[in-house]
């Protein structure tokens, strides 16, 4: 699973929720056409976990949230 390469600790989330920050991270990237962009990858799957962190596990919130960041929205 592609997020998995920039988590330190796994045993963090099940995989369940490793899944849905990875399509997440996919479908980001996806819109924001940066698939071929490493360090834009890391940085959008490092926000994506913060906010997993945080509790949220929906794939589609993960992913809204992390392209209104992208697109100058507000942190919520």
């Amino acid at each position: 699973m592609p997020i998995k390469q920039f988590l330190k600790d796994h045993s963090a989330f099940d995989p369940r929720d490793i899944e849905a920050m990875s399509m997440a991270l996919e479908d980001t990237c996806k819109a924001l056409n940066v698939n071929g962009d490493a360090r834009a990858r890391e940085v959008i799957a490092t926000r994506i976990i913060e906010l997993a962190r945080r509790g949220e596990r929906s794939p589609t919130k993960l992913r809204d949230r992390a392209l209104a960041e992208a697109n100058g929205g507000a942190r919520l």
